[in-house]
């Protein structure tokens, strides 16, 4: 019976050498000879050791579980495509792609090895495995620019048809589509598909097709088992495993030699950032990066994507450089962007999982400063909205201080895009270090995002972060 040791989007576990030695220490004691160790995408960066290291921290991780497979995520992309090309030079697994192509149309990667598909021999099977990644990475990740990728779907009925014609005994998708797995258990004959992308838990079938993704952060390792009954999952809580001191002490060296450990601020009540707080509507964390942008920019408002919060754990005590690089660690400046009304009204909008169809249900998407928002989830539709006080008027030009990504993503605020920049500050973390010297951090909820229920009547809030804090 061939198992599948499945790892996904850990991003910045590296930045906590214990958490990261656990993982390993997991995936490690669950390993044997029927197994193999698979990983899919977003497994190199973001983290503040991945920007140090340019995602070569992870190979200490592949190299300590014996990673076997793995795919690409959006963010293994982070420093460009030459960057990765390095990296997968020196890894130790076969990396599966069938959809991602390099800037002269080739399959990215050929020369370091990557293939569209292979067959492994695991307990006696003939195993097919291949590689999907989200066609909107170019988008989503402007390092990736200059990369092309195909429709996913169509690359992945090429190789099931490959695989089937080489008569293996199961099929394996590698998927780092995120809510585009369903579409592929419609559209292809396989027997699991193994998926990332979306930083939330899932094991269900799909069209007889077990769906798995195990979250963000390496807190959990999924252990997969195929039989002539079909497939079956166990979910393992990694943050308990056995420890790896090896490679906890090599992470170790690389964060010392980051050189990140100044302290800009002491948080009294610790201020959460976990999936749960960022997505659920308006939260500390949120509150303090918008606020950042806006004073940094001197803009009518800022906003602040929910995805681009990184998990992890409190900001509380002595906070460091290093601590705001893991909030948002991306080489990339605070933009300004000048829109109508109407436009920023969409913007409004879009932070609603109703309205953009990115990520799991009734996530929501935004955080502000300078304005306030009141927004009714049953009838998806926004309530009020002010900006200084006043309502937003769609005829007047407003100044919006945000994350250069999003003037280039289609997925959060596809309202503001490169068209309306109008200019840009300085490195997102090192604009919240700035901030956090000149004014520390003492964020509060404060009204600024409202969630109500209009079946439960117009007083009733949803969902706000108080609550889920």
């Amino acid at each position: 019976m061939p198992r599948f040791l499945h790892y996904s989007d850990i991003e910045n576990v590296y930045d906590d050498p214990e958490r990261a030695g656990r993982l390993a220490g997991t995936i490690t004691e669950l390993d044997g000879d029927d197994a193999l160790v698979v990983g899919t995408g977003d497994n190199t960066s973001p983290g503040v050791v991945a920007m140090v290291a340019k995602g070569h921290q992870a190979l200490d991780f592949f190299r300590a579980v014996d990673a076997d497979l793995a795919t690409f995520g959006n963010h293994d992309f982070d420093y460009g495509p030459d960057e990765t090309r390095t990296l997968l030079a020196d890894a130790p697994q076969t990396w599966v792609s069938a959809n991602v192509f390099d800037e002269d149309g080739e399959p990215f990667g050929a020369a370091e090895g990557v293939v569209p598909w292979t067959v492994e021999q695991v307990d006696g099977a003939r195993v097919g495995f291949f590689g999907v990644t989200d066609p909107a990475t170019d988008s989503l990740n402007p390092s990736a620019a200059e990369l092309t990728l195909s429709d996913p779907y169509e690359a992945a009925e090429s190789a099931v048809a490959d695989l089937r014609a080489e008569g293996v005994d199961y099929v394996v998708a590698l998927s780092h589509l995120g809510g585009g797995d369903d579409e592929l258990a419609e559209r292809v004959d396989v027997d699991v598909i193994l998926g990332g992308h979306v930083h939330s838990e899932r094991a269900e079938y799909v069209n007889d097709t077990l769906l798995t993704r195990p979250g963000v952060n390496g807190e959990v390792v999924l252990e997969v088992t195929l039989d002539a009954d079909g497939a079956r999952v166990e979910r393992h809580d990694a943050t308990q495993g056995p420890e790896t001191p090896e490679l906890a002490d090599a992470l170790r060296a690389r964060v010392a030699a980051a050189g990140l450990d100044e302290v800009v601020a002491t948080v009294d009540e610790p201020i959460p950032r976990d999936a749960d707080v960022v997505h659920g509507g308006e939260c500390r964390v949120g509150n303090f990066v918008a606020d950042a942008y806006r004073w940094a920019a001197d803009s009518d408002v800022a906003l602040q994507n929910s995805g681009g919060l990184r998990a992890g754990p409190p900001l509380a005590g002595d906070v460091t450089i290093a601590d705001l690089v893991s909030v948002v660690p991306f080489e990339e400046p605070v933009a300004v962007a000048e829109v109508t009304g109407a436009e920023l009204l969409d913007a409004f909008r879009q932070m609603s999982s109703a309205v953009v169809d990115f990520g799991e249900d009734g996530w929501w998407h935004g955080h502000v400063s300078g304005a306030r928002i009141v927004w009714d989830d049953d009838a998806a539709e926004l309530l009020e909205a002010t900006v200084g006080g006043e309502p937003v008027d769609p005829e007047r030009l407003y100044t919006v201080a945000m994350a250069e990504y999003l003037l280039h993503s289609d997925h959060e605020f596809p309202a503001i895009e490169e068209r309306h920049r109008a200019g840009e500050f300085g490195i997102q973390h090192d604009v919240l270090a700035d901030y956090a010297r000149e004014f520390g951090i003492d964020s509060a909820v404060e009204g600024r995002i409202e969630r109500r229920s209009s079946a439960a009547g117009s007083a009733t809030t949803a969902t706000s972060a108080s609550q889920t804090e």
